[in-house]
C-alpha cells in the first residue's frame, strides 16, 4: 500500500488567507468608525466629558497591567537612553492628549466629521515626518493621494473654518490637530521598535496613571448619574476600538501585509458618517459626502492601492 498523500485543509490555502485577513481589516475598520459613533454618543449624552476619557483608559489600562509591569524595566536599559524622548512622543500621539482632544472634538463637531478628518490627516502628517525623518519619498500616486485628502477635508469643514460659521469648524480643527498626533505616534513606535502590544501597555497605562488622580480628585463627574447603558458603551468601546482592532489588524497585516491592510481605512470616513445616520440621527450635508468621497478616495491612492491592483493583474 501507497502511503496516503497529506493536503492541506481547504482553510490553509491562500486565498482563504486573504480572505480572513479582509474579514480582519473589515472588522478592523469597522470598530474605528464604532468608536468615533460611542465617543461621539458618551459626550452628547449624560456623561461629561471627563467621564468618557476615564472609561476609554480604564479597562485597557487594567487589562494590559501585565505587559506593562515587563516593558516598563527594559525601558530603563541603557540600550534605550537615546530613545526615551521618543516614548513620550508615543504616549502624547496615541494617549491622553490624542483623547482629551479627539473627545472635546466631538462636543462641537458630528461623527462623520471626525470620520474624515481624522484618518484623512493623518496620512497627510506621516507622509511629512516621514520625509523630514525618515527620509521617504513621495510617488506620483500618493502626491494625488495627498491632494484628495486636501480637498476632502476643505469640503468637511473647512470652509466653516474660513467664514467662521457655527462652532463645528472648532471641532475640525481638533480632529486634524488629532491626525497629527497620530502620526507622530506612528513614527515615534518605529523610531523606539516597540510591538503593538507593549505599545498599547505603555500608552494606556501611562495616561491612565497621569489622568485618573487628576479626574478623582478635581474634574466634573456624573457617572454615578448616568444610566448604565451609557457607561457600558464606552467601557465596550474602550476595549473593541482599542484593544481588538488592534489585535484584527494585526492579523490583517500578517495575512495581508502592511500596506493593503492599511488601505482599508479609506472606509473608515464613508462608514463613520453611514453609521452616524441611524445611531445619532446625524444626517451629512451634501458638502460633506463629497468631502468624503475625496478623503476615502486620497487615503486609497495613499497607499497605494491601485498601483498594486495593477501589479497583481498583469
Amino acid at each position: 500500500m501507497s502511503a496516503p498523500v497529506l493536503t492541506s485543509p481547504p482553510f490553509a490555502t491562500p486565498e482563504t488567507g486573504r480572505l480572513l485577513g479582509a474579514a480582519a481589516a473589515l472588522a478592523t475598520v469597522l470598530l474605528w468608525a464604532a468608536g468615533l459613533i460611542a465617543t461621539r454618543f458618551g459626550v452628547t449624552g449624560s456623561l461629561s466629558l471627563w467621564d468618557v476619557v476615564f472609561l476609554r483608559l480604564f479597562l485597557p489600562a487594567v487589562l494590559l497591567v501585565p505587559v506593562l509591569l515587563r516593558v516598563l524595566p527594559g525601558l530603563a536599559a541603557p540600550a534605550f537612553s537615546g530613545r526615551r524622548g521618543w516614548f513620550v512622543v508615543m504616549v502624547a500621539g496615541a494617549g491622553l492628549p490624542f483623547m482629551l482632544i479627539s473627545s472635546t472634538g466631538m462636543v462641537f463637531a458630528p461623527a462623520a466629521h471626525a470620520g474624515a478628518l481624522m484618518p484623512g490627516s493623518m496620512p497627510l502628517f506621516a507622509a511629512l515626518l516621514a520625509v523630514l525623518l525618515l527620509g521617504e519619498r513621495f510617488t506620483t500616486q500618493r502626491k494625488l493621494g495627498t491632494g484628495l485628502m486636501l480637498l476632502g477635508a476643505i469640503a468637511v469643514g473647512g470652509w466653516q473654518i474660513i467664514e467662521g460659521t457655527g462652532n463645528t469648524w472648532r471641532g475640525d480643527l481638533m480632529f486634524v490637530l488629532c491626525g497629527a498626533l497620530w502620526a507622530s505616534y506612528t513614527i515615534a513606535l518605529k523610531k523606539t521598535g516597540l510591538g503593538a502590544w507593549q505599545a498599547a501597555a505603555l500608552v494606556y497605562g501611562m495616561s491612565f496613571l497621569v489622568y485618573a488622580p487628576v479626574y478623582l480628585l478635581w474634574l466634573d463627574s456624573r457617572l454615578l448619574q448616568a444610566p448604565l447603558f451609557e457607561i457600558a458603551v464606552q467601557l465596550v468601546q474602550s476595549v473593541a476600538s482599542g484593544l481588538l482592532s488592534m489585535a484584527a489588524y494585526g492579523f490583517a497585516v500578517r495575512r495581508l501585509g502592511a500596506a493593503p491592510a492599511a488601505a482599508f481605512a479609506a472606509l473608515t470616513p464613508a462608514l463613520t458618517a453611514l453609521l452616524a445616520v441611524p445611531l445619532l440621527g446625524e444626517w451629512p450635508e451634501p458638502v460633506t459626502w463629497a468631502g468624503i468621497a475625496a478623503v476615502s478616495l486620497g487615503v486609497a491612492l495613499a497607499n497605494g492601492v491601485f498601483s498594486r491592483y495593477a501589479r497583481t493583474n498583469q
